[in-house]
């Protein structure tokens, strides 16, 4: 291994900076990989623009990364150098704490955010906690796999809540890099898929994703045109505002849930009545934990589930954030480290 590896590290706030790190040792229970890909994802701005505890603190961002192993840590015994293997916006669950003893590995009290809070993959090199590592599959390339490992798992995960049927009408709110996603999944998992966007020149792309109906929300109520469908068992709010999913909740059947993925800066305006007429709910979800993720990357693999991509040099980090925040991307940038 050389003796430095390129980072770009996040000060303060909308800035990068690349620098050179001489690579260490992992740490017990920990790995070293060598980045191959690193998506670009809206919550890199926890780390870009500074909303964390100490902004000023130099961070690396980016938590959808593809590499390889090239040491492990003491007490590390089922990952070895020259595996490939990804890391989510999860770095790796503790075990020990009251949630991991209850097998609730998403909500450890313990667990590094990838990018936010413990070094992520805008750089050479990465590490992890074996704990959050991810098989990456044969026959998926790593750009392919990069933004599953984030976008893709994030959907695939509130696609899949106990009270939903195969047949049932779910809704996907949004066609963008959540949205896109979440259309190909609810198609392959049998659901009767409907999408809502904004704007007519949008239905195309959302049949082709895997929509049967479309929904233009600029045209009328979402929440009425679904329950004109009969109502969602489901819906999946991807888009970042909390007006735009609030009309979603009346589009909901009895004993429907809205999943919230898309953070949004501005909150949802619910109705009691809404709710309690009809037993609905919203619920939020995050994630998932490394071993879903393998679920989750096999089953993309399985069923032709790809993200939509625009890959960018490894050099052009900031560029390629900047292509994310504009909206224009379609629909994942991904970093290629050694293009």
């Amino acid at each position: 291994m050389s003796t430095t590896y390129r980072a770009f590290e996040a000060t303060g706030v909308h800035n990068l900076r690349l620098v050179e790190r001489e690579p260490v040792d992992p740490a017990p229970g920990h790995v070293r990989l060598r980045v191959e890909t690193c998506g670009v994802c809206h919550s890199d701005v926890l780390a870009v623009e500074g909303l964390r505890a100490d902004p000023s603190s130099p961070i690396v961002p980016g938590h959808e990364i593809v590499g390889v192993i090239d040491a492990v840590g003491p007490g590390v015994t089922a990952w070895h150098p020259g595996d490939r293997v990804g890391v989510g916006f999860l770095n790796g669950h503790c075990g020990e704490c009251e949630p991991c003893r209850r097998g609730d590995f998403v909500n450890c009290l313990d667990q590094g955010q990838t990018g936010t809070n413990v070094d992520g993959g805008y750089a050479e090199v990465t590490y992890a906690r074996a704990s959050g590592l991810v098989r990456i599959p044969d026959g998926m390339s790593a750009a392919e796999a990069a933004p599953l490992l984030c976008a893709g798992l994030t959907t695939f995960s509130a696609l899949q809540q106990d009270s939903v049927r195969a047949g049932s009408l779910v809704a996907v709110q949004g066609i963008g890099g959540l949205g896109h996603l979440a259309l190909q999944y609810a198609r392959s998992l049998g659901f009767r898929v409907a999408a809502v966007a904004r704007g007519k020149e949008k239905e195309p792309l959302a049949r082709e994703l895997g929509a049967h109906e479309y929904i233009d929300s600029s045209e009328t109520d979402p929440g009425e045109a679904l329950a004109g469908l009969g109502g969602a068992s489901l819906v999946v709010a991807t888009a970042s505002s909390g007006a735009s999913m609030t009309p979603l909740l009346r589009g909901l059947a009895p004993g429907g849930k809205l999943v919230v993925v898309g953070a949004a800066p501005d909150p949802l305006s619910v109705s009691t009545a809404d709710l309690i007429f009809g037993t609905r709910s919203i619920v939020g979800s995050l994630t998932g934990s490394s071993i879903e993720n393998e679920d989750n990357l096999g089953f993309s693999l399985a069923h032709g589930i790809r993200p939509a991509i625009e890959r960018m040099p490894f050099e052009r980090a900031m560029d390629a954030y900047e292509r994310m925040l504009s909206g224009k991307a379609r629909f994942r940038v991904v970093l290629d480290v050694n293009a």
